[in-house]
């Protein structure tokens, strides 16, 4: 069975001056910018969350990674603020993804106990035959 998933969303407000800022060591023009997140997101919403970022358009001069309960952006300076609405646009997208993960999973655990509770009641049934059949009077 599938387990319900959290939703991860970065969390605010946060002091600003403890948001680590580092110039990349590979990139020249870039930075390393670690935002903070609510959580530590599951394996579940990692996977969906980088399918989201890797599918946008905006991907030439930035990169996402969730490192523990941070999500470090690599990125040139140009139009942060533009690139940080894309960050959570990416991020509302996941969590969408994430309500519909959760749905499916809960119609898969009533459908599993359903099925649970049918075989169960089949169960009782032979029993009752068998009973009927080999109890003595």
């Amino acid at each position: 069975m599938k387990e319900i998933v959290r939703k991860v969303t970065l969390s605010k407000p946060f002091d600003v001056d403890k948001i680590a800022i580092d110039r990349d060591h590979y990139f020249r023009s870039a930075y390393v910018v670690d935002l903070p997140l609510n959580l530590t997101p599951d394996h579940v919403w990692q996977d969906i969350f980088e399918q989201k970022w890797r599918s946008s358009r905006h991907l030439w001069d930035r990169k996402l990674f969730v490192i523990g309960d941070k999500l470090r952006l690599l990125t040139t300076a140009d139009e942060f603020e533009e690139k940080l609405d894309w960050i959570e646009q990416v991020i509302d997208e996941t969590n969408k993804a994430i309500d519909e993960y959760n749905r499916a999973a809960q119609i898969t655990e009533e459908t599993f106990k359903q099925q649970l509770w049918e075989e169960r009641a089949t169960v009782e049934g032979l029993r009752a035959t068998l009973k009927k059949r080999f109890t003595p009077v």
